[in-house]
Parts: C-alpha cells; sequence; structure tokens
C-alpha cells in the first residue's frame, strides 16, 4: 500500500535516537562541520552547470601520487550539497588520501539522468586533470550511493578515460527506484517508469570485468534503517556478487540512516577504519577488523 511504502522510504521515521526533525537537523549538523585546511580547492568547475563543482581535500603532501576517495552525498536527490561533504576528509587526508565532494544539481532543478551524467563527467573530469591520482575509490551515501553504484556501470568508452575505481562503498543505498515512484520522493523528482528503470543500479549490472573484478564494493546498511533499505541493499549486493563482482555486505549494529554516515568523521568508527584499509590495501578487508560491527558475508 502507498502509506506503507511513504513509512519505508521515510529514513527519520526509523531512528531509535531522535525524533523525525530533530534527527534530520542533528545531520545537518553534524555533517556541516570541519573542512580541512589549507591543502583545500573549493568549487573546483568540472562543468559548465551550477552545480557542477567540486570540493578537493588534497593531502598533507600531495606533493607524489594519491589515492582518491569521492564522496557523493545524500539527501534524496533534491536537498544537502558538496558543502556538507567535508566531515569525511580530516581523518583521511592526514594519511594522504585526497576526498572530492562532488557536486550535482538536485531536483527539481536537475534530474534523474542528468544527476547520473553529473557524477560520472565529474570522476572523468578528475582523471585528466589531477595526473598524481593513483587509484579512484567511491563512496556514497543514500541517493550517493545510488549514484555511486551508477557510475561502477558506466560504459566509459564515450568519455575518452577510464577511471581506476579500485572500490567503492555504498552506505544505506536505493538500488531499484521503482518503488520511489509511488512516494513522496518523487514529487519532486517527477521521474517517469522509464527513467527509473534506466537508472536502477539492480537492473544496469553488467558481468564484471577483469578490471571490475579486482574493485572491491562494501555494501553497508544500518541495523536500523527501515526494512526496504535492508532488503535493497541486500539484493543489490548478492546481485553484484552474482556477476562476478567483489562484494562484502556490512551490517553495522547500533546505527541508523544518517549516523552511519556522520560517523565517518571519527577516527575510531569501524567503516572510517574499513575505509581506511580499502584505501591502503585492497585485500585487507577481514572479519577481524569488522566482525564486532555486524554481519559481514
Amino acid at each position: 500500500p502507498p502509506q506503507a511504502l511513504e513509512e519505508q522510504y521515510s529514513p527519520s521515521r526509523w531512528s531509535p535516537r531522535l525524533g523525525r526533525d530533530t534527527v534530520i537537523q542533528a545531520h545537518l549538523a553534524a555533517t556541516a562541520r570541519a573542512r580541512a585546511g589549507a591543502q583545500t580547492s573549493l568549487h573546483v568547475p568540472y562543468g559548465d552547470g551550477d552545480g557542477e563543482k567540486l570540493d578537493i581535500y588534497f593531502p598533507v603532501d600531495p606533493s607524489g601520487t594519491f589515492p582518491v576517495l569521492v564522496y557523493i552525498h545524500g539527501g534524496y536527490w533534491q536537498c544537502l550539497s558538496k558543502d556538507e561533504s567535508g566531515f569525511a576528509a580530516p581523518p583521511l587526508v592526514s594519511q594522504g588520501v585526497a576526498v572530492v565532494a562532488v557536486g550535482y544539481d538536485t531536483a527539481p532543478k536537475g534530474h534523474m539522468d542528468a544527476m547520473v551524467l553529473q557524477v560520472r563527467r565529474s570522476l572523468a573530469f578528475l582523471v585528466e586533470r589531477y595526473s598524481g591520482i593513483r587509484g579512484i575509490y567511491l563512496c556514497g551515501h543514500s541517493a550517493g550511493a545510488h549514484l555511486a553504484a551508477m557510475v561502477l556501470s558506466t560504459d566509459w568508452t564515450e568519455y575518452g578515460v577510464v577511471p581506476d575505481i579500485k572500490g567503492a562503498v555504498l552506505v544505506s543505498g536505493v538500488y531499484d527506484l521503482e518503488p520511489i515512484l509511488h512516494t513522496y520522493v518523487n514529487d519532486a523528482l517527477n521521474m517517469s517508469r522509464e527513467v527509473a528503470q534506466r537508472n536502477s543500479p539492480m537492473l544496469c549490472i553488467s558481468p564484471a570485468a577483469p578490471a571490475a573484478a579486482a574493485c572491491e564494493v562494501l555494501v553497508a546498511v544500518a541495523q536500523h534503517d527501515s526494512p526496504e533499505f535492508r532488503r535493497q541493499s541486500q539484493e543489490y549486493g548478492q546481485a553484484l556478487r552474482a556477476a562476478g563482482w567483489s562484494v562484502s555486505l556490512l551490517d553495522l549494529a547500533g546505527v541508523d540512516h544518517f549516523d552511519i554516515i556522520e560517523k565517518l568523521s571519527e577516527d575510531s568508527y569501524v567503516l572510517t577504519q574499513v575505509g581506511e584499509d580499502l584505501l591502503s590495501s585492497l585485500h585487507s578487508l577481514s572479519t577481524a577488523e569488522t566482525g564486532s560491527a555486524g554481519e559481514l558475508c
């Protein structure tokens, strides 16, 4: 029933920590913190559109080569921005990793086809502009996890470059957009069924090419995400694995849809540690490091 779907796709209704409005305000406050220091380039244009800008947080010594974490913000494709995405930078730049926060045109100005295209173009721009990059790691939360997953399905031949995507951390994402059509979320997006289908990562999974097989994909979901969010993460992770991708599913205990990503600013948080492990060594993800957080399968 439509009302049940509305509840399933309203993450703030499922948090045991705070009330619906309070949890969103707390999320805005948490993600607005902490811009990195002097080695920062803000509002770098990767295209001509108003929203087509990057915030780049360079490592302390960016003179050599460095891995890059590309962070794609959530907000149900209609709110938040790259300006609330610097919170994850400090623990990583201190370890020699550049962090790039991607801006894109959110609804109602932006529509789904355009957002997916913008995020793909932002990666092509990074590769062409910064020769020091050695390996790109995607991280997206909620709607940003959807956009990151769409990046994984990109045919890069039309972009003239092939980004070396080493890994992806997809956090509490939506991978099948069809249910969204029947909720308030689509009021601003105004997606047709065709638009939803061609932009659903679940329907865009291609068999893993050799390069993709070497890409470590971590699908993370919160204990207090709604059953629908949890189902989507599980089914997408399983579908990727069935297509030959290297996938781990991380079910994080004691967090909800919002603090699962807010805690990335904390060095001790398991998802921060897993991200750092991915960045430092693709093969260091082990149940020994992450078992206490929940199920890793």
